[in-house]
């Protein structure tokens, strides 16, 4: 019986798991990989160190399912708003330029001169995204620009390695695409129009590929470096949010899921491809489904608020919460938070990009506890999801359910109030390793063992759904439009904060 090994490439680690062909895990590992940061505002990682961390944790995965010499296909994802580059020889020529990286903010402003036609075409509004770094290496590393053969995102990266491609060869496939901001994305192509108008010539952008290619196979180097047999086909892969999209089972125009880790991610699968031009928030990226499409946003550092309160709110109280403990006390407070609200954006807003943007509690008073903080944290993320809702429908989808996967999802609590707000069941996921179980599932469906990725409604288990209180939803409907206007409201007074952060 065939097995398939999916790799998922992420910012702070590596994932890899061994997956039959019933969707069974059969063997899986992990481990971090380092950020560097060698000056203020730039965030890099060594290629070769997320490379030699994927081949450690497949051949780990390997070793703990006792299936190595059954794997029929591998396939990667990862990270995918940052880029590197490589030369003719498909080595590194830079470091990855991490999505987190802020030093092309410069070319963001210049992007986003022409925002509006970038957002049609492309499907994502100028952001920390791949035509800024570009344009940030052609004018502030010309004698790294002369050696660069293709830019390429880590899967493809340490695919194409993997399969001994030369640097002409490198790919990206076509779920990564509205992050280039310099694609025509419905159209699968780079988009001659948007080229000139940044100058820039497709010289340096590798070739489009659809998501269940075969690219290539492991060669002997490969295999020996992984544990993967020689010659096993190598599939080219998916961008971290859509392959976790894929696996946690959204497939069908109006499912969601909710991926509620370190980021809070909120993604809706639609049919059809409908750019955020207006509001430039949600962006729009095709599914590995062909005629599908992920529309999706994320609050950067969402999770992490609630880190940030357990262990730095908390002691200051004289208490050592943990999550259930908060949760708790959050439980006693009612809807709304007693006229709390919290703006969630402690690591600056990325879409529309206002890096200047930071947390806040608003309605604070000395009648509020640790409880009314707490619950207002929570359901900030969940009024935020409600913004993005309405905007990634396109206006022609109806929302029908939102899958949980990450570690906010083991909130009942959480769970309630995001149903409550934006009005639909929440179910969380079994399987909550949808990263790398989507991957295992391109490498299934790219070699033909398994017919389309359909079946992973047959990998994928639920836990029972939770569904929204009407009486609770009508409280939040009002309460949502006073966070709505929050946004505009308060964004002068950071950006003013900010500017006399500079003058010190």
């Amino acid at each position: 019986m065939p097995v398939f090994v999916g790799c998922d490439l992420g910012t702070l680690g590596t994932k890899a798991a061994v997956v039959d062909e019933s969707g069974e895990v059969l063997g899986e590992a992990f481990e971090e990989v380092r950020l560097s940061y060698p000056r203020p505002g730039c965030v890099e990682q060594d290629f070769y160190d997320i490379e030699t961390s994927a081949h450690r944790t497949i051949r780990s995965a390997l070793d703990a399912s006792k299936r190595a010499s059954d794997v029929a296909g591998v396939a990667f994802s990862g990270q995918m708003s940052g880029i590197g580059a490589i030369g003719g020889d498909y080595e590194p020529v830079t470091r990855y330029d991490s999505w987190l990286d802020t030093r092309c903010e410069p070319y963001i402003m210049r992007m986003a001169e022409h925002a509006d036609r970038v957002t049609e075409l492309s499907g994502c509004p100028p952001t920390y995204s791949h035509g800024p770094k570009i344009l940030w290496w052609l004018n502030e590393r010309p004698d790294d620009w002369k050696r660069i053969a293709r830019f390429v995102v880590p899967g493809a990266f340490v695919a194409g390695r993997l399969c001994g491609l030369s640097g002409g060869d490198a790919f990206i496939d076509r779920t990564y695409l509205h992050f280039s901001n310099l694609s025509d994305t419905a159209a699968e192509r780079w988009s001659e129009e948007l080229l000139a108008a940044f100058g820039l010539d497709d010289r340096v952008l590798p070739r489009i590929v659809d998501p269940l290619d075969v690219v290539g196979e492991v060669t002997p180097d490969g295999a020996e470096k992984t544990g993967l047999p020689a010659g096993t086909p190598v599939a080219a892969g998916a961008g971290d949010q859509i392959a976790a999209a894929l696996g946690a089972g959204v497939v069908s125009p109006g499912q969601a899921f909710d991926s509620a880790g370190t980021a809070s991610v909120f993604a809706v699968c639609v049919d059809g491809f409908h750019p955020d031009v207006a509001g430039k928030t949600i962006m729009a990226s095709h599914s590995v489904q062909p005629g599908r499409y992920i529309a999706f946003a994320f609050v950067n550092g969402g999770g992490l608020g609630l880190r940030w309160f357990r262990d730095e709110l908390g002691p200051a109280a004289g208490e050592s919460y943990g999550y259930r403990e908060l949760d708790a006390l959050a439980a006693e407070t009612p809807p709304g938070s007693e006229g709390l609200l919290w703006f969630p954006h402690l690591q600056g807003r990325v879409l529309p990009p206002q890096p200047h943007a930071r947390g806040a509690w608003i309605g604070l008073t000395s009648g509020h506890r640790l409880g009314h903080m707490y619950r207002a944290l929570l359901e900030g993320i969940a009024y935020e999801y409600a913004e993005w809702a309405i905007r990634a429908s396109g206006g022609s989808t109806r929302l029908q359910e939102a899958r949980a996967l990450g570690g906010g999802a083991a909130s009942p609590l959480w769970n309630q109030i995001k149903a409550d707000v934006l009005g639909i069941d929440w179910v969380p996921l079994v399987q909550q390793q949808c990263g790398v179980l989507g991957d295992a599932l391109v490498a299934a469906v790219a070699t033909g063992h398994v017919k389309d990725v359909g079946v992973v409604e047959e990998w994928q288990d639920t836990a029972e759904p939770i569904h929204p209180d009407p009486s609770r939803h009508q409280i939040y409907a009002g309460l949502l439009e006073a966070y709505r206007r929050l946004g505009p409201a308060i964004m002068p007074v950071f950006e003013q904060l900010s500017a006399a952060r500079r003058e010190e």
